[in-house]
């Protein structure tokens, strides 16, 4: 192969790795397991007992196209990812849901996804944590029905996580840049609260967000 080709190669191959690292999973996921005291596992059960999310209400017509302008909005950010619409919308709508119901802010969530598994339904970090949110099997153990399997269903895998990450910010009283640490198992470092922090713009919405 002639230079000028081999260098226009290697331009494209930079430029291909370029476009495609903000979809990378920087980190993965591995919770640390820690006692928990009887009411708080049993919250915590409840917290995650599954039932199918409901179709969203609205208290006006305003919300509710709000809420479909921020859904036309992140489907078309995350075409790129999931090419097939109805897993898109269905994926973003449990996430909204889900995040809502565990009290966290939806491009938060949205951002530590693509921290954490790159939106791969089916990944698997080197510490054995599953899913989109990364969840650790233990915790099927301590607040599920015990089926670590289950955590790569899509809502249940997003309640895990949601909930996971609400019970961290609440140990750390509010402390969003611990509660991320402790949910990924470096509590203390940086790197992983500033990789969400990061990612956490690409999925900012005026109106719902």
């Amino acid at each position: 192969m002639k230079p000028a080709r081999v260098r226009g190669v290697r331009r494209r191959a930079l430029l291909a790795a370029t476009l495609a690292a903000p979809w990378r999973a920087v980190h993965a996921g591995a919770q640390i397991e820690e006692p928990l005291a009887d009411s708080v596992r049993s919250a915590l059960s409840a917290a995650v007992a599954e039932s199918a999310p409901p179709r969203p209400t609205f208290a006006t017509i305003e919300q509710r196209l709000d809420y479909l302008r921020w859904l036309a909005d992140m489907s078309e950010r995350l075409k790129p990812r999931k090419a097939d619409r109805h897993a898109r919308i269905d994926f973003l709508e449990t996430v909204w849901y889900e995040s809502r119901r565990a009290g966290l802010e939806t491009a938060l969530v949205l951002g530590l996804i693509q921290v954490e598994s790159g939106f791969r339904k089916y990944a698997i970090s080197s510490a054995g944590a599953r899913g989109y949110m990364q969840v650790m099997p233990f915790w099927a153990r301590l607040i599920g029905d015990g089926d670590a399997s289950r955590l790569f269903h899509l809502q249940t895998n997003l309640r895990f996580g949601c909930v996971i990450l609400r019970h961290y910010l609440d140990r750390e009283r509010g402390d969003l840049f611990m509660a991320l640490g402790r949910y990924n198992g470096s509590r203390g470092r940086a790197e992983y609260p500033n990789a969400v922090f990061a990612a956490r713009k690409r999925w900012l919405h005026d109106a719902a967000g």
